[in-house]
């Protein structure tokens, strides 16, 4: 006997009668939030909108859903007036109220022409934007000058600039708009933990290292040596923290590695996951052996994006990804290591960037790409053990140097069991 769950799969939703009940349920959805919010018009409302978009457009008259798309703007209307002649506080609400019952009929229409995936997509997002007002409200309201700026460079370079690049390849297996979106995606990865390290980053070395290590490496460190300087008995926190940040830098390109190469047709570089997972684990386990977690450590962030750090970092990427294909040709595999270790002084994330693009491009096999990549992030280790050396306090700076040591041949043997 077939499970309810079989029987809801096997329901064809080419038919009409369904497609009438899923837009019923879309609207009854949406319009619950707006019946826990005492408004006027609620679910009843709501269902009933999205039942009128489905008749109308089932009907197949554009006139009939012209006039009903008019007659529930004229009705948001009446409705948004009506606020502002009672002098509501809440006016924001009755507009907010009037766009959703449009929503609401674009959702029946939508699900009853056949695009069930993205009326409920619509459905869903309307709704958690009407019950996430206060967070988006706080949110937007907490923001600086400098934050909301960033926020809008951003979104131009991912949401403008991206589609105008051109998709085709190029020499040495350059993909425009590649290149860029793994651009993109390191500065969404700065933004995101930007705004978890402003919100958290006094609630424990865990959060400052860790999340402060996926934003920026070298904020960490100099955090680290400041505090240190200020109080020489917290070198143990100071340790946790750069190793922390290590393995947040190792859980980012090894991020980057299989999340760029599971959806295309070759092998995924999954020689990485050993290596870094060996730096991501004993990182982890020093850094809880080192401090006491009690410590909190406040670290003080700037504005991780801006248009002329994401074009320079552009720039950058794509100096590494022609030099390392360059020295490939010249040298083999040995000026593509070379071109590596230099890069990730930089940047270990523009490095393991720019060896999963020259990877996929078909310029360097899958041993030199996962090589490149664990040379970049052995790179990135040891400079920030080498920045540790301007601390006054030696013992604190050869502990980070003797603990990364441990790192780098705890990673290194991992390879080579990987390799085997």
């Amino acid at each position: 006997m077939p499970s309810i769950v079989d029987l809801l799969t096997q329901v064809p939703l080419d038919s009409d009668v369904v497609r009438i009940a899923i837009a019923g349920a879309l609207g009854l959805f949406l319009g619950l939030e707006r019946e826990w919010s005492h408004k006027p018009a609620g679910i009843r409302t709501f269902t009933l909108i999205s039942l009128l978009g489905a008749v109308f457009t089932i009907l197949d008259r554009d006139v009939l859903l012209l006039l009903g798309g008019l007659l529930v703007i004229v009705q948001g209307v009446l409705l948004a007036v009506q606020g502002l002649l009672a002098d509501d506080e809440d006016v924001g609400l009755s507009l907010t109220t009037s766009v959703s019952m449009l929503v609401a009929f674009g959702v029946g229409a939508l699900v009853m022409d056949g695009h069930i995936l993205v009326g409920v997509t619509v459905a869903v997002l309307s709704s958690l934007l009407l019950v996430l007002k206060r967070e988006l409200h706080s949110f937007a309201w907490g923001m600086s000058r400098e934050e909301l700026r960033s926020a809008v460079e951003f979104a131009i370079l991912a949401f403008v600039i991206y589609p105008l690049l051109p998709a085709e390849q190029f020499a040495y297996g350059i993909e425009p708009r590649t290149v860029w979106l793994m651009v993109v995606t390191v500065a969404a990865i700065g933004i995101v933990n930007y705004a978890v390290v402003k919100t958290y980053g006094g609630r424990g070395i865990a959060v400052t290292g860790f999340f402060g290590g996926l934003a920026s490496s070298t904020a960490v460190v100099g955090t680290m040596l400041d505090h240190v300087n200020q109080r020489p008995e917290a070198a143990s926190y100071g340790v946790a923290a750069i190793l922390l940040a290590d393995a947040a830098m190792a859980v980012r390109n090894l991020a980057i590695a299989l999340a760029f190469t599971l959806p295309s047709d070759k092998p995924v570089l999954y020689g990485a996951v050993l290596p870094l997972g060996a730096v991501i684990l004993g990182s982890v386990a020093i850094a809880a052996y080192a401090a006491d977690w009690s410590q909190q450590v406040d670290i003080d962030l700037e504005s991780p994006f801006s248009l002329r750090n994401a074009l320079g970092f552009g720039a950058i990427f794509l100096l590494v990804i022609v030099g390392g294909a360059l020295a490939q040709q010249q040298f083999g595999s040995a000026g593509f290591y070379v071109t590596a270790v230099l890069s990730g002084l930089v940047s270990s994330a523009g490095a393991t960037s720019s060896a999963v693009l020259l990877y996929m491009g078909g310029t360097i096999s899958h041993q030199t790409s996962v090589f490149g990549i664990l040379l970049a992030t052995a790179s990135s280790i040891t400079v920030k053990a080498a920045l540790t050396l301007s601390a006054p306090n030696r013992s604190f700076a050869y502990r980070v140097a003797a603990w990364s040591g441990v790192l780098l041949a705890g990673s290194a043997a991992a390879a080579v069991l990987a390799a085997v």
